[in-house]
């Protein structure tokens, strides 16, 4: 009995994100190969008044990674779409941090219950990938006004498909989009797990068979490789 090569795992997020996601492979024996269809540049926006805030809601860990830097503000209560954007929250100082644990509608969910005639700074993309103003209103958090500031973006890298994968990583509708456009033909044959539907999309539009994490979140996303590990534990 020998035991059979580590599950290949090509990673399309951006860094710093990448990195971290590649450390959670290998903690789960797996072999992670870093080629980021995106990367993240932050952008140095004039900061309103923080002073009439009374909240910092954070959809993705590159939005508190862009903010931290550009104030030495921590006072304010943050609302963190998931655990991973909390802990960068944490990381870069914020004392009182919680966390959705879900998605942009969990996040909108969690401030619409916390607070009530509020204003919020929300710190995100250039192009969101989902209208958090509008996720606030269908939470009938009516009373909150929310102020969306863009901190960073996104822009597509050059970076050719790895020579030879088993799997690949998906966490964003974008970098799902980058893929069919442009990596399609070397996804045949290999497992494709996707963070969410709307990541899943553009590739079964290809007729290609995403696997969808059961929550948005990439702990769910890992989870998916688990039953693979089990059926490639040995070989004779």
């Amino acid at each position: 009995m020998t035991g059979a090569a580590p599950l290949r795992v090509w990673i399309t997020r951006a860094e710093p994100g990448a990195a971290r996601t590649a450390a959670r492979l290998r903690d789960m024996g797996l072999e992670p190969i870093i080629a980021p269809l995106l990367a993240v540049e932050p952008l140095t926006p004039a900061l309103p008044d923080l002073a009439i805030f009374d909240a910092l809601a954070f959809t993705s860990p590159n939005g508190v990674a862009a903010y931290a830097p550009l104030t030495p503000r921590r006072d304010h209560a943050v609302f963190a779409v998931g655990d991973a954007t909390a802990q960068v929250a944490s990381a870069a100082g914020f004392p009182d941090v919680r966390s959705a644990q879900g998605d942009l509608t969990a996040l909108a969910r969690l401030i619409a219950e916390s607070l009530s005639d509020a204003a919020i700074l929300i710190p995100q993309a250039e192009t969101p990938a989902g209208d958090m103003t509008a996720a606030l209103t269908q939470a009938g958090a009516r009373r909150i006004m929310a102020h969306p500031l863009p901190i960073y973006r996104t822009n597509p890298t050059a970076q050719p498909a790895p020579a030879a994968f088993d799997a690949v990583l998906i966490h964003s509708p974008r970098a799902a989009r980058l893929l069919a456009d442009r990596h399609a033909a070397a996804l045949h044959g290999a497992m494709i797990a996707c963070i969410s539907p709307a990541a899943a999309a553009p590739l079964a539009a290809l007729g290609l068979p995403p696997l969808v994490a059961p929550s948005p979140n990439e702990a769910a996303l890992l989870a998916i490789f688990n039953p693979t590990l089990g059926k490639r534990g040995a070989s004779v």
